[in-house]
């Protein structure tokens, strides 16, 4: 394996280990939400690599698309935490989001350019970062959609 496979592996796994610190109460309640978010996500993603909207010059594995590692590792994961210290306040979810997507998308995709890991090709940064923030905004409506539905379901069995 090379170093690069190796650096995206570690980038993909090292999240997986700050799971046990979430509780199992949060990983259950947040559980579906953040995956199908990232679903979505690697929708989009196969959609934005037919744009050209990124590119990704390196991979874990030639059949695997490049951003996998960010998408299995980081943002799942970091989806779990964002909901864990700010579900129920959408103002703070959505400063947070925001804050961390900023950095990403003018701090970490300049770096990822310099070391020749990926790059903007028909997309510019902000538009990157209002995608961003939409798909901030659709995590939080799945949530609470989620939220909603426990609450109905915990109703009717109080009434049986």
């Amino acid at each position: 394996m090379k170093k690069d496979q190796k650096y995206l592996l570690a980038m993909m796994l090292l999240p997986w280990l700050s799971l046990p610190l979430l509780g199992k109460q949060s990983i259950k309640r947040f559980w579906l939400s953040s995956l199908i978010i990232t679903i979505l996500v690697s929708v989009e993603s196969t959609f934005a690599h037919k744009k050209k909207w990124w590119w990704f010059y390196r991979s874990i594995h030639p059949k695997i698309p490049g951003n996998a590692p960010l998408i299995l590792g980081p943002f799942f994961v970091g989806s779990f935490w964002i909901l864990k210290f700010t579900y129920g306040n959408f103002l703070k979810y959505m400063k947070l989001n925001f804050i961390i997507n900023a950095f990403f998308t003018y701090g970490l995709v300049k770096w990822f350019k310099q070391i020749g890991y990926c790059s903007f090709v028909r997309m510019k940064a902000y538009q990157m970062l209002l995608i961003f923030t939409v798909k901030a905004a659709v995590m939080y409506l799945i949530q609470s959609v989620i939220e909603k539905k426990k609450d109905n379901d915990c109703e009717l069995e109080g009434t049986r």
